[in-house]
């Protein structure tokens, strides 16, 4: 009895002290299960390899697989497996596809939950007006010292992912929206000549846009002048599209520090161009009701868009509009604006390797990659060796959203809360659809969103 007690002792000591190396070991290669993240609580997780050593870098992107733009990832990613890059360096890339939902959030959602969890991917694709907001939680990783500043200065300054003068990440393409129009319905109208020139430097104006409209609308010659995608105000599109418009009357959204919204959101020139939107639908200009593929059957004379509506126009909609279409600037204000800002690739903070995810960002970001992506999305390349490489053609779609963007382009607001001021401006354009009063409605919602950026101060 005396010898099994003491076998059972050692049994028990050989338990415990395996559990603590066990534990110990966990600490050594960097695992965190505090909980606590954001700058410097960074829980990078133990690479794991596969049978020939090679270190997986798993990026999860936004997009179906089947999507254009998914078999794009496949076919630069596939390209980057099949490289000495990865041979030389012993990595795999794994590719996790996570469509991002209807709404937006499921996606964002998918991140957090990974955030807290500790189990974050190596790279993300992720919206470029987050930056802020994912640099301050803790999602995405600095990576100003990982990417040479000869690759930094190859990209547009409008583009770059940064936060407080520091690199989060850099952008798989840039985008421009403009306002797609169809020739054969402004020519009928006899509208076509003072638009078919219009360029970035010399676009129209407000109320130019307004006397179009109100023609287009007058003649039969279209179901509606212009579809603005106001249908989608649940939805990011409405705000990347819709908030130069609010700039472009001189309105403006938050303090530069992006923590106060009253006498920004509220201001007088914000609301009144708010309000012009509520007018252009009361007018009969646009509809909340319109159909999504009423330009593209010919139905609506304009319609408010980004690049990749080009592939979708070549690829499906090729007999109903053939070539007489082009894009037309957005039109302008006391201000110039026009949309930018697209998906970009970031590290996060939970990278089982840092060095290596940024040997897989930069291939992922590449001249090459670049030229890949955007053939496949119709979008901007964010490089201007991808840009040299493209040479689009003077006063075709790509080279009118390109010139615009590189002239007018002002992107969304900078600030932390980015969550709390989209899901502000989306309330706005969705209360609308019900009040002819913008000026009771931006108020009502400036309150609430001025309460949201006070927490991020507690």
């Amino acid at each position: 009895m005396k010898k099994f007690a003491v076998m059972l002792l050692t049994v028990l000591l050989a338990l415990v002290l395996g559990l603590a190396s066990f534990g110990c070991g966990n600490r050594e290669n960097g695992e965190n299960n505090s909980g606590e993240n954001g700058p410097g609580n960074e829980q990078t997780q133990t690479p794991e390899t596969d049978a020939g050593g090679n270190t997986i870098i798993e990026i999860m992107v936004h997009v179906a697989e089947q999507s254009a733009e998914g078999m794009a990832y496949k076919r630069v990613t596939d390209g980057f497996n099949a490289s000495s890059e990865a041979r030389d360096n012993k990595i795999r890339v794994r590719v996790n596809y996570q469509p991002r939902s209807t709404s937006a959030t499921g996606y964002e959602t998918i991140l957090n939950g990974m955030l807290s969890q500790g189990n974050l991917p190596d790279i993300i694709t992720f919206d470029a007006p987050n930056t802020w907001s994912y640099a301050n939680s803790g999602i995405l990783s600095d990576i100003t010292d990982l990417i040479s500043a000869e690759t930094q200065e190859d990209f547009f300054e409008i583009s770059k992912n940064t936060y407080q003068d520091r690199l989060y990440g850099l952008p798989i393409q840039e985008s421009s929206a403009g306002i797609y129009y169809n020739k054969r319905i402004f020519r009928e109208a006899g509208v076509l000549s003072p638009v078919e020139n219009m360029t970035a430097d010399d676009p129209w104006d407000i109320e130019m846009f307004e006397i179009i409209c109100a023609t287009l609308k007058n003649s039969g010659k279209c179901d509606l002048p212009v579809d603005l995608q106001l249908y989608k105000a649940n939805d990011e599109t409405a705000t990347y599209l819709l908030y130069p418009f609010i700039l472009a009357q001189g309105g403006s959204f938050l303090s530069e520090d992006g923590m106060t919204a009253t006498g920004y959101f509220n201001s007088a020139a914000t609301v009144n161009a708010f309000q012009k939107i509520r007018d252009w639908v009361n007018a009969g200009y646009t509809s909340y009701d319109a159909s999504d593929v009423g330009f593209y059957t010919g139905k609506y004379a304009m319609y408010l868009s980004s690049g990749w509506s080009i592939p979708e126009i070549e690829n499906q909609y090729a007999s109903t509009l053939g070539e007489d279409w082009g894009i037309l600037p957005y039109p302008q204000g006391t201000a110039k604006a026009s949309a930018t800002g697209s998906w970009s690739f970031g590290i996060t903070t939970q990278a089982s390797s840092p060095e290596k995810a940024a040997i897989v960002l930069k291939w992922l970001v590449s001249t090459d990659s670049s030229v890949t992506i955007t053939d496949a999305t119709g979008m901007i390349p964010a490089r201007y060796s991808a840009i040299e490489r493209k040479n689009y053609e003077a006063g075709s779609p790509e080279y009118v959203l390109y010139d615009q963007l590189v002239k007018t382009g002002r992107t969304r607001p900078g600030t932390i809360a980015y969550p709390e001021f989209t899901s502000t401006f989306q309330s706005v354009i969705n209360a609308l659809r019900n009040s002819n009063s913008a000026s009771q409605v931006v108020q009502t919602f400036t309150s609430e969103l001025q309460n949201n950026l006070n927490r991020y101060g507690k």
